[in-house]
């Protein structure tokens, strides 16, 4: 993997994308596969004010992962739709 200057490209280099369909784009280069040059890997796009971690508060995901259960139930709530809730509270008043 190549940039557009030749010099070998990394995952986790800090990147300018220079596209020909908008502004450019800084940020950190991943998931990038050898032997691709072309649409290979993503950009994280990186802001002045991106959090600034103290390092020792932090993890590497891949430790986060393994010390995570193989079945971790499911606890996201369930949205309720307010056109339901508005409908089914008019025929509750109704009765």
């Amino acid at each position: 993997m190549h940039y557009k200057n030749g010099r070998e490209a990394k995952n986790g280099d800090k990147v300018m994308l220079l596209p020909s369909y908008g502004p450019p784009v800084v940020g950190i280069l991943y998931d990038a596969t050898a032997g691709n040059d072309y649409c290979n890997g993503k950009i994280a796009p990186t802001h002045q004010n991106d959090p600034c971690p103290n390092l020792k508060e932090c993890l590497h995901l891949d430790d986060v992962l393994a010390a995570l259960p193989a079945e971790v139930p499911d606890t996201t709530p369930a949205v309720i739709d307010p056109v339901f809730v508005a409908q089914a509270t008019a025929i509750i008043d109704a009765e």
